[in-house]
């Protein structure tokens, strides 16, 4: 069943739990792969020095200005492409990056992206895992979910109703020990938490 725009038009604290549990389904001329997601970490825009959005709007961040339900996709680390879900009424930039996540459909295709995945627990286990399973990349930006016909879809699933774990996001300079990610308690799909080490400098 498709997703309500005004489900995801919430502050976006409010809205990220909100996605444990849904599905995204990728349509493509090779098949269909879908994933249950598991885990996910909120972006607040102005109000978060983490946000790509922190500074203001530019190019690559524009999905995030824009309404929700729509994909934000960007390249990170010159060889990763990583997805988040636009949230929070337009113009107000906030997002909700897709972590982790259970192949429910295509599992042979994702398989056959992801050839490097020991089990199958390990397709989706990841940002950037999720993106080459679902073989999203940026020219899927600014997607959106919800209209009827996208090649892309958030569907409501099977949601996850119980108290969700929280935790520090992954990666980050700045605000990483903010508690802003969340997940299904147990599940073996979500990803080992890994904090940012800094480069030391020679």
């Amino acid at each position: 069943m498709p997703v309500r725009r005004t489900l995801l038009a919430g502050p976006v604290l409010e809205v990220a739990p909100k996605l444990l549990g849904m599905v995204l389904r990728r349509s493509t001329p090779e098949g269909v792969v879908a994933v249950r997601l598991t885990e996910v970490e909120a972006y607040d825009g102005p109000n978060d020095p983490g946000s790509h959005a922190y500074r203001g709007q530019t190019p690559r961040n524009a999905v995030m200005f824009g309404p929700p339900g729509h994909l934000y996709v960007y390249f990170t680390y010159g060889m990763h492409f990583c997805m988040n879900i636009s949230a929070g009424p337009a113009g107000q930039p906030s997002a909700i990056l897709l972590r982790a996540g259970e192949i429910i459909e295509g599992v042979e295709l994702a398989r056959s992206r992801r050839a490097n995945a020991v089990a199958d627990r390990d397709l989706a286990r990841g940002p950037a895992r999720m993106c080459v399973a679902l073989g999203i990349g940026r020219e899927d930006d600014g997607v959106d979910l919800l209209a009827a016909g996208s090649p892309i879809q958030l569907l409501s699933g099977s949601r996850f109703d119980g108290e969700p774990a929280t935790g520090p996001r992954v990666g980050l300079r700045e605000a990483a020990e903010w508690d802003w990610r969340f997940w299904i308690p147990g599940d073996p799909t979500v990803s080992p938490y890994r904090p940012h080490v800094p480069k030391k400098r020679r």
